[in-house]
């Protein structure tokens, strides 16, 4: 029974995993980029002033998308969300997945937390284990992961090594076979995770100790 639930819930995860990235496509203010930088100037050219076009989504632009909400009576949240950028830019968000901003939020929040210290079974800033610390990160952009590192494996789309991108999943064998080990792709051949040793840190992904223990990558 045990069995045939996680496949039910990893099938459902599997289905909805595509909508929720496209969910999630937006701007926020600390998000930087070419998309960021004309954004800006057609906000400038509409009369709305953005500051300089200068790809770094600060107070100025925040303000300038708030007042443009404003009149064209959208929600006036000063994020850049898919109807906030149609009014703008005549045509729907880019919902790629390379340098998009819910891989910048998930690298930029996984980054924060380094430091935080291991705790088996941690699920919080408290304290995290490998999964623990996945789940939450992915929980901040609005995607929810199994709890346990080999449930994870099976969410997802497969990856090879040579197309890594940040934002990946990879896993390793360690303690035990299959996946029991996880941490997120930051590119560069670097990942970060939660190790007993160090805590939530960043290491090399083809180090002697992870090289050897290299499972797979998933990409949701």
């Amino acid at each position: 029974m045990r069995k045939f639930f996680r496949i039910v819930v990893v099938s459902l995860l599997l289905a909805s995993a595509g909508t929720l990235t496209c969910a999630e496509a937006s701007y926020h203010q600390g998000d930087q980029g070419q998309d960021i930088a004309g954004i800006q100037a057609q906000l400038n050219a509409l009369g709305y002033n953005a500051g300089s076009a200068d790809g770094d989504f600060g107070q100025a632009t925040a303000v300038a998308i708030g007042k443009f909400q404003r009149d064209r009576g959208l929600e006036v949240d000063g994020v850049i969300g898919m109807d906030t950028y149609r009014a703008i830019m005549g045509r729907e968000i880019a919902v790629s997945r390379d340098g998009s901003s819910l891989v910048r939020r998930v690298v930029q929040a996984a980054l924060r937390y380094q430091g935080v210290p291991y705790v088996f079974g941690g699920t919080s800033p408290n304290g995290f284990d490998c999964s623990g610390f996945t789940r939450y990160i992915f929980a901040q952009a609005g995607i929810n992961l199994p709890r346990a590192a080999d449930e994870q494996y099976e969410v997802g789309q497969n990856v090879s090594y040579g197309q890594l991108q940040s934002g990946d999943l990879v896993y390793f064998t360690t303690y035990e076979p299959g996946a029991s080990h996880v941490g997120i792709y930051l590119g560069n051949g670097q990942f970060i995770s939660a190790t007993s040793s160090r805590g939530i840190a960043i290491a090399r992904i083809d180090s002697g100790y992870w090289g050897d223990r290299y499972l797979g990558a998933r990409r949701v």
